[in-house]
């Protein structure tokens, strides 16, 4: 489904701190499956998850969704493109602070012309299904970080993606807590979805959900 060819990524090319994070990575995603990322921070797991979902641009190499060369499109076509297909889970939830859980949840919809009504019926139903309907009206700042986490989830899934990117899911929560946030994304994985995550979080890897394990190590993948 996601294709990466000889990919790579420097940042601050030919400056003093130019940085080269991926170095040459090719790499299948195969749809339907739940594919987890490990490595030590710093190895270029949020990099790699970064370029598999359209958030940054290889410097080199080519990027292919469903067999179509993303890589060179505009950001006009990639905007629409990660809109329509991905589902990004940050690691800082990156919850807007003054705007109530529900709009949160509602505004990556707002851009694709449904109605009001209709976004905010599906972001209702999401906040339902993630145990989190009697907080929408509350301020995103006042969420622990388990309903922040579930928040970030039903922003993630208002356009109901094909794939969802999870970055860290349980960097910040307990055991109990990350038991279940991997709950709700195994049943993402139920419903037939792609789910690539990163972590080195050993629980993720012990759970039976990750069904492909790539291993990232100072920007290039290794056995």
């Amino acid at each position: 489904m996601i294709e990466l060819l000889d990919v790579h990524k420097t940042f601050n090319p030919g400056r003093e701190n130019e940085y080269q994070a991926i170095r040459g990575v090719s790499l299948a995603i195969e749809a339907g499956k739940v594919t987890a990322l490990r490595g030590p921070s710093g190895s270029g797991k949020t990099t790699l998850l970064g370029l598999l979902g359209g958030l940054t641009r290889p410097t080199r190499g080519r990027v292919r969704l469903d067999g179509r060369d993303v890589s060179a499109l505009s950001e006009r076509f990639l905007t629409l493109l990660r809109r329509d297909t991905f589902g990004f889970v940050f690691q800082q939830f990156q919850l807007i602070r003054d705007l109530s859980v529900l709009d949160n949840v509602m505004l990556p919809a707002q851009p694709t012309g449904r109605s009001y009504a209709e976004i905010r019926r599906r972001a209702l139903a999401l906040l339902e299904d993630l145990g989190l309907a009697q907080r929408a009206a509350t301020p995103s700042q006042w969420l622990s970080g388990g309903e922040a986490q579930r928040a970030a989830i039903a922003r993630a899934l208002i356009n109901d993606p094909r794939v969802i990117l999870a970055d860290e899911p349980t960097s910040h929560l307990d055991s109990d807590l990350s038991q279940q946030i991997l709950a709700i994304l195994g049943r993402l994985r139920e419903q037939g979805r792609t789910l690539i995550l990163s972590s080195h979080d050993p629980l993720v890897f012990e759970v039976g959900l990750v069904e492909r394990v790539v291993t990232v190590k100072d920007g290039v993948i290794v056995p």
